[in-house]
């Protein structure tokens, strides 16, 4: 093992026992107490099965995961034990990684717009790889980090379609002033970089945009420069019901990979799927601490006010201001689930959640249909792993909440044989390759073959 994680930083369970076992046994727990802190649970073990099932359908591709998409110890923690590398977007996240003792070389500080501290940072801890898109960011580069390795961004996704704040990225018209640009100011550029984003999800986009990269490779090569890293970007599908639309985008990747840069053409892949990993693999769960009863009239049929259709607004422990923030620039909120199962006969009501009390903006979603609920009630949230931790804090008085981390014992074993390391000599090959979950059914078994190491991956 690399000796970023061990069995100290997350809870064995074997295999049967779900994550929503192990929240169940929390809020039990919580109830009795009558502590009404949200919390997570995360099943580590779905994310080795996502990192598997990445390697398997993109074998050329390696995964840098972006920090700011869930930066909470365990992930980063079994992620640089799976050998992947990481995107950075400042340097509390470059420090954050290396605190555990992530090489430079495995870093890339990827935001578009970096402060000129932040580059000084980086450049006297050793990371090098980097990206630009325009003049300004050039030049603060060639300024403070003369060894800096630059990868061009460019906007590959031009559709009437791509969504406004995927502004980043140079145009291929202003490519070669950019490159020239750099070659006056004596900075490296070693390839192209473009992120497509969740919002340009059609495989076909993928394959335009490595196509534009290649024409860009064309430009540096031109140029003089020894173009050999192609960075594609994430916006993965990371839920269990997109698993077919991620099969196919990396089927369109790789068929454009293998047109535009064919294997052995000096070309290094990488890529920075951050919702692909994180998304299933964490639970959120949050208790109603107040409700609003809203009347709303309905006409009868002559016209006349027959009575009423009642709705309500739930308070949560925790909102927009904490780990809610996903909501902001993610997509909606999961659907909630109710802890407690109601009575057959409870009607659903018009429901909507807020954030604690104080803040009227803080609308978490609404046109929720929910059975009436009360003080203490628990919502269950799945599919949170992706942009609700990273941004938690105290603002608004929502304490970063706990999170309680699990994996399976075959999930372990798995990791261990894909470093190499040899299964227990009871085990077999049938046992090696038993699906590995924290209580999930896997379409397929994936068996790790043990020379596959960490090395030969990124």
């Amino acid at each position: 093992m690399n000796g970023y994680l061990n069995e100290s930083n997350f809870m064995m369970v074997e295999e049967g026992f779900t994550s929503r076992d192990l929240l169940e046994s929390t809020l039990v727990e919580l109830c009795r107490t009558g502590d009404q802190q949200a919390f997570f649970v995360a099943d580590l073990g779905d994310i080795v099965k996502k990192h598997l099932h990445f390697l398997k359908a993109l074998p050329r591709v390696k995964p840098y995961f972006p920090v700011k998409c869930n930066s909470s110890g365990g992930v980063i923690r079994l992620l640089a034990e799976l050998g992947a590398g990481f995107a950075c977007a400042n340097k509390t996240e470059i420090a954050e990684v290396q605190s555990i003792g992530v090489p430079a070389d495995k870093i890339f500080y990827s935001s578009p717009c970096k402060q000129i501290a932040h580059i000084k940072y980086a450049a006297s801890h050793g990371v090098q790889l980097m990206t630009f898109d325009n003049e300004v960011e050039l030049s603060k580069v060639a300024r403070s980090h003369p060894q800096a390795r630059m990868l061009l961004g460019i906007a590959a996704d031009s559709s009437p379609s791509a969504h406004p704040s995927m502004t980043f990225g140079a145009t291929l018209k202003s490519c070669r002033c950019l490159l020239e640009s750099a070659k006056e100011q004596d900075v490296e550029v070693v390839g192209i970089s473009f992120h497509l984003g969740r919002h340009s999800l059609e495989p076909q986009v993928f394959a335009q945009a490595v196509a534009e990269a290649q024409l860009a490779f064309d430009m540096g090569a031109e140029l003089g420069y020894r173009m050999h890293l192609l960075d594609i970007g994430g916006g993965f599908p990371g839920t269990e019901d997109t698993r077919a639309q991620f099969e196919e985008i990396a089927a369109v990747i790789n068929s454009a990979l293998d047109m535009y840069f064919p294997e052995g053409c000096g070309v290094e892949i990488i890529a920075t799927p951050g919702r692909y990993y994180v998304t299933s693999a964490f639970t959120f769960a949050a208790s109603i601490t107040s409700k609003e009863d809203i009347p709303v009239e309905q006409p009868g049929s002559d016209g006349e006010e027959s009575g009423s259709k009642r709705s309500f607004v739930y308070h949560l422990s925790n909102g927009i201001y904490g780990t809610f923030s996903c909501v902001l620039f993610d997509g909606p909120c999961p659907k909630p689930l109710l802890h407690k199962k109601p009575c057959s006969e409870q009607l659903l009501c018009s429901s909507s959640l807020r954030g604690p009390l104080g803040h009227a903006e803080d609308q978490i979603t609404d046109d929720v249909e929910l059975p009436e609920l009360q003080d203490g009630d628990w919502l269950i949230f799945q599919d949170m792993g992706a942009y609700s931790i990273a941004t938690s804090s105290l603002c608004g008085g929502c304490p970063q909440p706990h999170v309680t981390y699990a994996m399976s014992r075959l999930a372990w074993k798995a990791l261990q044989l894909l470093q190499g390391k040899p299964p227990p000599a009871e085990d077999d090959h049938e046992s090696a390759c038993t699906p590995l979950s924290c209580g999930w059914e896997m379409v397929e078994s994936l068996c790790v073959p043990p020379v596959f190491t960490p090395a030969g991956i990124i």
